[in-house]
């Protein structure tokens, strides 16, 4: 009943190996059929939604990340100087300006004293120079780093940028500023630089003059805006607005509207009013506008007193910037035998002069120094991130890249 084939050991091992090597080939045949279908899946959904792309591992994008977020770098290296001088002029004063024209220009403007406003405005401009400018110099300076920085990074986007690197970029930009320490030891030397900027007050010629005065004139221009602004809020909607949009005054603002009328007529009787009202003058008002059946707080007009004299004292000052265009000439023989006193126009002055010497001293600090230092902390980020796994995984994701790493 057996035959040869069939007995032995040696026969009986063959049977076997041929039985499992058959099943072996039909397991991995059916295996790669699975395979090959899924892959077909893969790559349909690939050409389907990423027509234009290459197959790129998360290892390869993070290379081709790395690569143009150097470039983005290098290019801020590229911004002219007069960009950065521009920008950051710009932006130093609207920090300052409030400080400027509150703290120093209008207490020692309303001493009504040619004197006494150099000697004040000499003192404040020191001590505005020893505690505060040069910090609020290097803020700007290192805010302007960061939104160039920045713009760079986003005008790069625009440019067929793939967006799978938002947040990888995000998290370089803000790990490089985090670790970017501005060099405090500038602080010192623009300090020096300012001070010696402020003390010196010889205009040398017409056109600066001229530069002087419509810097002025546009600063003084935009605080009586805000202030009559602030003023519009205080008294409501006038009477034009009330009739024609329909809207009406609130018992407060009905009572604001009634002060300011009442102030209104002291400021045309007593032009050269000081700044501050006088208790006998605050009695006087209550009761003028208690015989209206007004009645009103001491502090409410003390308040809306604040805002009529400093409008009033912001058009006088306008109108005295015009006749100080033709000063030029007083001021080279120091106003004297002259009615003519254009010492705030000297004060602009210096202060315009100390925008333009800090943003060209912080320009410098900028560009020889700065974007290096935050260049090479762009490189160090991109290779701690380039040897973390856990790092690469958290900030390249999306369907994108999983599909790429199932292919």
């Amino acid at each position: 009943m057996l035959k040869a084939h069939q007995v032995t050991t040696k026969n009986l091992s063959l049977a076997v190996s041929d039985c499992f090597w058959k099943m072996v080939r039909e397991s991995v045949e059916q295996q790669a059929d699975v395979f090959k279908a899924s892959r077909f899946n893969l790559e349909t959904e690939w050409k389907n939604n990423y027509p234009r792309l290459r197959e790129l591992d998360r290892n390869e994008l993070f290379e081709k990340a790395k690569n143009e977020i150097l470039d983005e770098v290098i290019s801020l290296s590229q911004v002219t100087p007069q960009l950065w001088e521009s920008i950051l002029q710009k932006k130093l004063w609207e920090r300052v300006s409030t400080h400027v024209i509150e703290n120093i220009y209008l207490p020692a403007a309303q001493t009504m004293d040619s004197g006494t406003f150099n000697t004040t405005i000499d003192i404040k401009l020191k001590q505005w120079t020893d505690k505060q400018l040069p910090h609020k110099a290097l803020e700007v300076a290192w805010e302007t780093l960061q939104e160039e920085f920045a713009r760079f990074m986003a005008e790069y986007k625009g440019k067929d940028q793939d967006d799978i690197f938002d947040k990888l970029k995000e998290a370089v930009k803000d790990e490089s500023i985090k670790r970017h320490k501005w060099n405090e030891r500038a602080m010192d030397s623009l300090r020096v630089i300012q001070h010696n900027t402020l003390e010196d007050r010889s205009i040398t010629d017409k056109p600066q003059w001229d530069a002087a005065i419509q810097f002025m004139e546009e600063t003084l221009q935009s605080r009586l805006k805000d202030n009559e602004s602030v003023i519009r809020d205080m008294v409501g909607p006038d009477w034009k607005e009330r009739w024609l949009k329909w809207v009406n005054r609130t018992p407060e603002q009905h009572i604001r509207n009634e002060t300011k009328n009442e102030l209104d007529r002291l400021l045309k009787l007593h032009d050269d009013h000081t700044a501050y009202l006088a208790s006998d003058e605050v009695t006087t008002v209550r009761k003028n506008l208690e015989g209206r059946g007004v009645e009103v707080d001491p502090v409410l007009i003390k308040d809306t007193w604040h805002q009529l004299y400093r409008r009033h004292f912001l058009q006088k000052a306008l109108t005295h910037c015009s006749l100080c265009k033709r000063g030029f000439y007083y001021y080279q023989r120091h106003f004297v035998d002259s009615e003519l006193e254009c010492n705030d126009v000297v004060l602009f002055w210096r202060i315009q002069r100390m925008l333009v010497i800090t943003a060209n001293t912080l320009r410098q600090q900028l560009t020889n120094t700065e974007v290096r230092r935050l260049e090479k902390n762009v490189k160090e980020v991109l290779d701690d991130f380039g040897e973390d796994l856990e790092k690469k995984t958290q900030l390249i994701t999306g369907r994108r890249v999983q599909l790429a790493e199932d292919l």
